[in-house]
């Protein structure tokens, strides 16, 4: 039996890097939020008697593993071992999402696999168990057990489902160039050292006399977050935001709050020297009219917001016509992502 999964993208709607932890990661604050371009992970389960199993990763992209390294291959190495079942899995990955790209391609092709597996085993995981593999394999797969809109902390493997944002129109820029993710980390590091980044957020404390712990501007960026998310921003129908502006619907007011509140990638002061035709898209996507553009994750793919689908879509042609590579596309609310993730 064949099952095929969509293996949705996602974005990162501001991202703020907190301290360097005992156990080498950062803690993160961030917005994930799903959206409509995906892969297509193919899931196969050949019986064979209880005399072993094997796993084959099959993809034509040079760039992806076909080891145990690939995050296929571990998830369903640990799907399998939680369900007590054996057999020959094959997991064949079309890639449409760039390779290092700042999407979660890898990530949301490892739970796509999984539910593959669950799907050609009819077998089930329970919830907890499907959280725990997938935080022991990497920082942002949970996210793509919730979908839609939600707040990721820890090193990202904490995620807190929140009331969706609308659909959003969208453009997706995907540069040849990949960034490492390590990398970007460790020149993060080496910014914080110098107290070149110590500064970034002074709005927020503009008025200390001495320059804030590393645990005391993660405590602020919670702030902004929670303030953007429950306070000024009228955007995602908590009780007390209010209703939304006459004349503006509730895309246009997220629109204008990501842009007032100043919700910020930090990746982008790291990977924007080292590539600086990212920060040219950058500004090259603001140029055609998107309200709130951005790095997602550490990229090097770069979005942009738009007002309508029709706006989007006219912004793509003329980046095109720059020779960039962009698409038109939307955010996904987690009842579409969840309604559209199984093909068959």
């Amino acid at each position: 039996m064949t099952v095929s999964v969509r293996s949705f993208a996602k974005i990162n709607l501001g991202l703020y890097i907190g301290a360097a932890r005992a156990d080498g990661y950062h803690d993160l604050r961030t917005i994930y939020q799903t959206i409509a371009l995906h892969d297509v992970i193919r899931v196969s389960v050949e019986r064979n008697s209880g005399r072993g199993r094997g796993i084959e990763i099959v993809c034509a992209d040079p760039r992806v593993p076909l080891d145990s390294s690939n995050t296929c291959y571990r998830i369903a190495e640990l799907v399998l071992d939680e369900l007590g079942t054996k057999g020959n899995v094959t997991v064949e990955i079309e890639k449409r999402l760039p390779v290092q790209g700042g999407l979660g391609a890898a990530s949301s092709n490892g739970v796509a696999t999984m539910l593959g597996l669950e799907r050609a085993l009819r077998k089930k995981l329970s919830g907890l168990a499907r959280m725990r593999i997938a935080a022991e394999v990497g920082s942002d797969l949970p996210q793509f057990l919730v979908g839609g809109t939600s707040l990721g902390v820890g090193r990202g493997e904490e995620v807190y489902p929140l009331p969706d944002l609308p659909s959003i129109a969208m453009v997706i820029v995907t540069p040849e160039v990949g960034v490492s993710t390590p990398r970007a980390f460790a020149d993060w590091d080496e910014l914080v050292r110098r107290g070149d980044v110590a500064e970034q957020h002074d709005h927020l404390h503009r008025k200390r006399l001495t320059r804030p712990s590393a645990s005391d501007r993660l405590f602020e960026v919670g702030c902004v977050l929670s303030t953007w998310l429950t306070g000024s921003a009228n955007i995602i129908g908590y009780p007390n935001t209010g209703a939304p502006a006459k004349g503006r619907s509730r895309a246009g007011n997220l629109l204008s709050d990501l842009v007032r509140t100043g919700i910020e990638n930090d990746f982008e002061k790291v990977v924007f020297p080292q590539y600086p035709e990212l920060r040219d898209i950058k500004g090259a996507l603001e140029r055609a009219g998107s309200k709130y553009a951005s790095l997602s994750g550490s990229g090097s793919t770069l979005y942009g917001l738009f007002g309508s689908p029709a706006e989007a879509v006219k912004a793509a042609g003329r980046l095109r016509k720059q020779g960039l590579k962009a698409m038109a596309t939307r955010t996904l609310t987690r009842q579409q992502y969840w309604k559209t993730v199984v093909v068959g």
